[in-house]
């Protein structure tokens, strides 16, 4: 398998993602909606960094189960009901990004959301890796 982050000069520099990925691969592995729920389905934390961490954790976990590493995010999709805030928090957000996934960024979006599923989460994130 084989990821090529694609970062063009002619535009902004990315901070904490690619603006393209390619993928070479024979597995494609699609995650789904992953927010701050624990094994007992509670969301846990109040803050959006709190929340991120653990939703991060959860979509790694089953990426590790399906088989793939965070170097195989290919695409991430991070869903907020509060994008100020998650550009309030984004240096901190970084930093638990690579403390627990590394600097292979995916290519990433962040989208507003009115809510989550589950009403107190206040991010989730999905994606999709690809596999030897």
């Amino acid at each position: 398998m084989t990821l090529h982050r694609v970062n063009p000069a002619e535009l902004s520099p990315p901070t904490g993602f690619s603006h393209a990925v390619t993928a070479t691969g024979s597995r494609l592995v699609f995650l789904a909606g992953q927010t701050a729920l624990d094994g007992a389905g509670k969301v846990t934390g109040t803050t959006l960094p709190e929340q991120f961490e653990v939703a991060l954790a959860n979509l790694l976990t089953a990426l590790r189960h399906a088989g793939g590493t965070p170097a195989d995010l290919a695409r991430v999709t991070v869903y907020a009901t509060d994008v100020a805030d998650y550009r309030e928090h984004a240096p901190e957000l970084g930093r638990i990004w690579r403390e627990l996934a590394g600097r292979d960024y995916p290519a990433m979006a962040v989208v507003g959301a009115v809510r989550l599923w589950d009403e107190q989460a206040l991010v989730e994130l999905d994606g999709v890796a690809v596999l030897d």
